[in-house]
């Protein structure tokens, strides 16, 4: 790859618009679900796995059912989207709402 091509492929990747949210793990063995918030929802799923692969993740619970359980056990899924929101105070304010509904309506833990 050119230098040109690939500076421009970099600048092309850092203009995309990330989209934050809520999302939910759930362990299908268990049924255990928890409920946390990201910035960026289409990174979250590789950051957290690579996390519990690695038998470091700070939420204990999760990890010991990880342990347990196995990677074939769980799914994350998106829970509600947040977009079109510029300012980053607000973004982050009504996340933490968000995250507090979604875990009480699903009886969840924090991830």
């Amino acid at each position: 790859m050119k230098t040109e091509t690939r500076k421009l492929a970099i600048a092309d990747y850092k203009k995309r618009a990330s989209v934050a949210g809520v999302f939910a793990i759930r362990c299908r063995a268990s049924g255990e679900v928890w409920v946390g918030q990201a910035l960026d929802l289409d990174k979250i799923r590789n950051r957290i796995w690579f996390t519990l692969r690695m038998g470091n993740h700070r939420a204990i619970e999760l990890q010991q059912s990880w342990s347990t359980h196995g990677e074939a056990s769980f799914a994350l899924e998106t829970l509600e989207r947040i977009e079109d929101e510029e300012l980053a105070y607000l973004r982050d304010a009504l996340l933490k709402e968000r995250v507090q509904h979604w875990r009480a309506q699903l009886n969840a833990a924090a991830v």
